[in-house]
């Protein structure tokens, strides 16, 4: 009898593999994708090839690390029109699929909701599928929530299949640390382990209302749902709705006078104005992200008296910010985001998402 399943399909080290699909002499070599592919630049890892991996190299690694770990190793920049047509060839192939609800996450992954008596036989289909039209491996996650089906996904990686079920979640994921869940970083880790919960099974059987007094009333009770893998059991394909819109720049030089930050915050700004008229939403909140040398990173928001699309007045808002640190240290990243207000009718039970 076939029963709702999640699919969570993952494409096995994305950018690295569209690079070496145009450029077949690179497969099998270490391929490490990011910046203008100029090691001896400020720039970071976006995607490191499987045999770019095993030397260590990781996504948000600098360059510059990267080659040190692996002088062989070849630099490629990112094509942002490449890798967004291969993502629209993989998505064109999950949704054509019989029956298939899909929930894009992003330009390599994505939830396929399906009714299936044996969801690993649908699964190896859809890799098959997207290979033949893509030329693209891809892992597949297989659950009964969106959260297992995630999880999954890297259990089976590179090219294969793995389950994660209710019956199965804690036996499996209950040991490991609480990073190996979907949206737990190190510093959420840590502060579960100042209250003594280390392991998912801690976590999971852990007392809501010790959660809710260190991560607030809503985050605290998710967190142990998480760590029992539970939430939405399909995906949900409503267009989602970007709440902001953002630009950031690493600068080869630093800034190290006001007016050089001023001036940069300018051109950020000018550039969100022009990514937020294509949503036709104005700004009601500016943020500012800044990354002082060698490596201290801040971030900071101010809401707006009035929503704008002046970026004149986020640029303003944005430099107020910057001088409210006052740090004089000099500076190699900037960002500014604009968030906008929301559309009618709100933003749904879909939360928008943030691009920058």
């Amino acid at each position: 009898m076939s029963r709702r399943w999640v699919l969570h399909v993952d494409l096995d080290q994305f950018l690295a593999a569209v690079e070496v699909l145009r450029r077949p002499e690179l497969a099998g070599r270490p391929v490490v994708v990011g910046g203008r592919g100029d090691p001896s630049e400020r720039a970071v890892v976006s995607t490191a090839s499987y045999e770019a991996r095993e030397h260590g190299i990781r996504s948000g690694m600098p360059l510059r690390v990267a080659a040190r770990r692996c002088p062989g190793a070849v630099f490629l920049p990112l094509d942002l029109p490449a890798y967004e047509d291969a993502s629209e060839q993989v998505m064109g192939v999950l949704r054509g699929w019989p029956g298939a609800v899909v929930q894009v996450l992003g330009w390599d992954e994505a939830f396929v909701g399906v009714r299936a008596e044996d969801p690993q036989e649908v699964a190896g289909a859809l890799q098959r599928a997207v290979l033949e039209a893509t030329g693209l491996h891809c892992s597949v996650g297989i659950g009964d929530t969106l959260v297992r089906a995630k999880t999954a996904t890297d259990l089976g990686k590179p090219r294969g299949t793995a389950v994660l079920t209710r019956d199965t979640w804690l036996d499996v994921m209950g040991p490991r640390a609480t990073t190996a869940l979907w949206g737990v970083g190190r510093r959420i880790a840590s502060r579960l382990a100042a209250l003594g919960i280390a392991t998912v099974s801690e976590l999971a059987h852990a007392d809501d209302e010790v959660l809710r007094a260190e991560f607030g009333p809503g985050n605290g009770p998710r967190l142990s749902a998480l760590a029992r893998g539970e939430g939405a059991d399909r995906p949900d394909d409503t267009p989602w709705v970007p709440r902001a819109r953002g630009r950031e720049t690493t600068y080869q030089q630093d800034l190290r006078t006001a007016d050089q930050v001023r001036e940069a915050l300018g051109e950020l700004a000018e550039r969100v104005v022009a990514d937020v008229g294509e949503e036709g939403r104005p700004v009601r909140r500016v943020h500012l992200k800044v990354r002082f040398a060698p490596f201290s990173t801040y971030h900071r928001s101010h809401l707006l008296a009035a929503p704008t699309t002046d970026p004149e007045v986020l640029a303003d808002e944005a430099f107020a910010l910057y001088e409210r640190l006052d740090d004089d240290r000099p500076v190699r990243l900037l960002g500014v985001r604009g968030e906008m207000v929301p559309p009618a009718g709100g933003y749904g039970d879909r939360r928008g998402r943030m691009e920058t």
